[in-house]
């Protein structure tokens, strides 16, 4: 599993298996969420973003199958 970088004022750290694509979020409130299918691409453009909770919120809670 490899930890990526992130600079965001909701999310606390973000984790992801290239193997099975799985994303796993870390937010600051205490929440953790993990998702499935999630392509190296779409990981990277989320932490890469100019607000990484606003790219969560638009881009991978809505488009990904969320299984925890």
């Amino acid at each position: 599993m490899q930890e990526l970088s992130v600079s965001s004022k909701i999310i606390k750290s973000v984790f992801f298996r290239p193997e099975d694509g799985r994303l796993y979020i870390r937010f600051r409130n205490g929440e953790e969420r993990q998702f499935a299918g999630v392509p190296r691409k779409a990981a990277l453009a989320m932490v890469k973003a100019p607000s990484p909770g606003q790219h969560y919120i638009e881009h991978i809670r809505t488009r990904f199958e969320r299984v925890a």
